[in-house]
């Protein structure tokens, strides 16, 4: 009896906090701050019987909502409220909280006439829309449920269109994007707005500078038919004044004017006059206004411009040349716009006036930062230079000095631990040249939008536990952007050669055997890679966005055409394990890998409210060696885990397949394939801090059948049983200009683990391994 009533005192006192922080949630009363006689609004619900009508969407029309909550039930911000004072009006506690929401009669009565304009603009012009309201009055709480039946949608059964100027008449029949309504197309007001706004679009895409969404009409008839309408489409007015007819015709671009701001004047210090200018240039139909701070070549805007003189004025060149200038990274201000000449030889003209105020040509900076590597802390410093105007035509020169050092630690054959202090040295100089230069200016097609050279040399400098590398690399390519979400990438040519020495014996006697071997040897890359990445994501970390990124990669090759071409003669190998019998070719007297590689990442971030939003994350990654190298190089294999990866696991510890490292060895594990799924929930906490969930799923395996490492091997029937498994839950501390992570993993399943199919819960206990902590800089994706 003793000793049962022992372990039921051990385990109160074992849960004992966890019941505290419980009953502190919930000891305050939801309804503190609820006058007698109010009522908590609980809950507000709409339920549709249409699944045509998005139910968020009309929601987003209800004028009171209920209080926030976290992981879908936790009202925390409230509760946050209501530890505070009613002493105190304005306290720390009431700034970081929500106070609550109290039910408001009229609030629900309007919502009900929203949703009923909301089903209109919709074409449910018989909806009925029902409230029902249910008081809790021992909690002193109400649930409001807004019940929809939308009835019959209307539809437009005609439309006739009203265009008096033939000119207009012409162009609109012309382009069938904004004809795109048509008999019993659904009656929608949000369809008859975008088609609107094409139409406007149109117009000023074709000289009309002054028509506006004014000048387009519809006139709704629904008393022929019993539920459709008749609609009348008016461009332009029957009467016209003398000042509305400027909407109505044309107008050409003449003169241009660019005026380059000098220092930190403001636009509106344009006022003064020129006088602030010290030089005018003059070409073509340009006037440049410049200053001796920053001076820059008119080939500059030449290329730039996408309007031209004696073109019709056109709104999608004038977002064009926007975006254009603002690529070019040099101007903290840009301003666009139109006048009709002083004097005024031609009454259809347009001069085009561009003010630009300029960033500070040169800029240093200075940035420290904690690494964690595998549970490994170190410091780690950069020097940015930067210069926006090198030589006179916007090319971006930067210059990167990078220095890092951590403390790492690992297991001896003696049980004993030993440490050691990673360094990292290196520079790296890009040079951004907004044209095109080599063999890409050939390509008409890359004129559309701004295209940019790119030159990149650099040198790094690792001493690691098991070898010390070098790598020397010198890039050459384009980028150029389709439209503000499109970017694209083609590198000519990247080269890389790398170097390795200084191994640790350990290491070489524990990769000696094995086919990856050859990946750390000194190896040289020419590669080719093309990439896009689709973005829908702005500075608003919070909106829903969309992004997709696709990169395909090859080397070798050109390498190997030459060698053939001259004859070369092959290396023969000395250790067959690691390479073909056949021998290899060499480039300045070093093997050149050969292969092809090629990812795919998908993202997708979705805000469910203020406080909670979902990201979700997909990645899939294949890379084939062959020929010359029948070994991916090891900087360009795939791995996993970390603070990017799977959290559960240390960086590089992670497969591949089902392979389990030996003991004490430093997290080195990579491979050819590497397939990853993340989820994580976001929710704001108080203040700078928020909270997360997350999920993450995995592995990486080998596609080379010579990879001798036991269970490392893809194959099609087996590798979904080797998925690695992995939850957790972590801190963010958002200070504006970075994003601090603080994550704690805990796996779940592990491949490496061949008992129960690797699960670890109902299998054993929690050991500390099975934990990874890790923090980091910026969300994980």
């Amino acid at each position: 009896m003793c000793v049962k009533r022992k372990k039921l005192i051990k385990s109160l006192l074992k849960y004992s906090s966890f019941l505290a922080v419980l009953l502190f949630f919930f000891s305050c009363s939801p309804v503190k701050f609820v006058s007698d006689g109010e009522y908590l609004l609980n809950k507000s619900d709409v339920e549709v019987d249409n699944p045509k009508i998005n139910k968020e969407e009309a929601k987003s029309y209800i004028r009171q909502k209920e209080n926030y909550k976290i992981l879908g039930f936790a009202k925390f911000h409230l509760w946050i409220y209501n530890l505070s004072s009613k002493k105190k009006t304005n306290g720390w506690l009431k700034r970081i909280g929500e106070p609550p929401q109290i039910y408001n009669e009229t609030l629900t009565y309007r919502s009900k006439d929203q949703l009923k304009q909301f089903l209109n603009n919709k074409g449910y012009f018989n909806a009925n829309v029902n409230t029902d309201v249910n008081f809790i009055d021992k909690k002193r709480k109400a649930n409001v449920k807004y019940s929809i039946e939308t009835g019959d949608q209307y539809t437009i059964k005609g439309i006739n269109y009203h265009i008096n100027d033939t000119a207009l008449q012409t162009l609109f029949f012309k382009d069938t994007a904004v004809t795109h309504i048509n008999s019993e197309t659904p009656f929608d007001l949000f369809i008859l707005e975008n088609q609107r706004n094409e139409i406007v679009k149109l117009f000023r895409n074709n000289g009309y500078y002054y028509f506006s969404k004014e000048n387009v009409s519809y006139l709704v008839d629904s008393t022929k038919f019993e539920k459709g309408v008749i609609l009348d489409l008016y461009v332009g007015e029957t009467n016209i004044s003398a000042d509305s007819s400027r909407a109505f015709n044309p107008y050409y671009l003449n003169n241009f004017y660019i005026s380059i701001l000098p220092g930190n004047m403001l636009l509106n210090d344009l006022q003064r006059g020129n006088d602030i200018f010290s030089d005018t240039v003059k070409w073509d139909n340009f006037t440049l206004y410049r200053n001796n701070q920053i001076k820059y070549n008119t080939s500059l805007f030449t290329r730039s411009m996408k309007m031209q003189h004696g073109q019709y004025y056109n709104l999608s060149d004038v977002e064009n040349t926007f975006t254009i200038f603002n690529r070019l990274r040099q101007f903290r201000f840009i301003d666009i716009q139109f006048r009709e000449p002083e004097i005024k030889s031609d009454s259809s003209l347009l001069d085009g006036f561009i003010r630009l105020a300029p960033l500070n040509k040169q800029s240093t900076a200075f940035e420290i930062e904690g690494t964690n590597t595998s549970g490994n802390l170190g410091i780690a410093g950069n020097i940015n230079y930067m210069h926006r105007n090198i030589f006179k035509g916007a090319e971006v020169f930067q210059l990167n000095f990078r220095g890092a050092i951590e403390r790492q630690h690992r297991f001896t054959e003696n049980n004993t631990t030993e440490y050691f202090h990673t360094r990292e040295l290196g520079i790296e100089s890009t040079l951004n040249i907004p044209k095109l230069l080599g063999p890409g200016k050939y390509i008409k097609s890359f004129e559309k939008v701004l295209p940019q050279t790119l030159f990149t040399a650099g040198y790094n400098f690792q001493r690691r536990p098991e070898y010390t590398r070098t790598i020397t690399n010198v890039r050459f390519g384009y980028e150029w952007m389709i439209n503000e979400r499109l970017k694209q990438t083609w590198t000519l040519f990247d080269l890389n050669k790398v170097r390795l020495y200084r191994f640790d014996p350990n290491f070489i006697n524990v990769i000696k055997d094995l086919y990856i071997k050859s990946s750390f040897t000194d190896h040289f890359i020419m590669a080719m890679n093309y990439s896009f990445v689709y973005n829908t994501q702005t500075s608003n970390m919070n909106k829903n966005y969309t992004y997709l990124r696709f990169n395909i990669e090859s080397a070798g090759n050109t390498l190997n055409v030459i060698s053939k071409i001259l004859n070369q003669s092959k290396i023969q190998p000395v250790d067959t394990l690691v390479s073909e019998p056949a021998g290899y070719y060499r480039f300045f007297n070093t093997r050149y890998a050969q292969y092809i590689k090629s990812d795919i990442e998908f993202r997708h971030g979705y805000e469910i409210d203020r406080y909670n939003s979902l990201v979700m994350r997909a990645f899939l990654g294949i890379g084939l060696p062959y020929g010359n190298f029948d070994v991916l190089p090891f900087e360009k294999k795939y791995f996993t885990g970390g603070a990017n990866g799977i959290r559960a696991w240390q960086i590089r510890s992670l497969g591949p397949g089902t392979y389990k490292a030996q003991p004490g060895m430093y997290p080195n594990q990579s491979s050819d394939i590497k397939l990853e799924a993340n989820f994580e929930y976001r929710f704001k906490l108080i203040s700078i801090l928020e909270g997360a969930l997350f999920l993450d799923a995995g592995n990486i395996w080998a596609i080379n059948g010579k990879d001798n490492r036991p269970g490392a091997q893809f194959e099609i029937d087996k590798f979904y049983k080797q998925i690695a498994l992995g939850t957790g839950a972590g801190f963010r501390f958002d200070f504006s200009y970075f994003i601090f992570r603080l994550d704690l993993g805990v796996k779940l399943r592990e491949p490496a683990n061949s008992f129960n199919e690797g699960w670890i819960i109902g299998t054993r206990s929690y050991e500390s391994h099975d934990f990874n902590f890790s923090f980091a800089i910026g969300y994980p994706f």
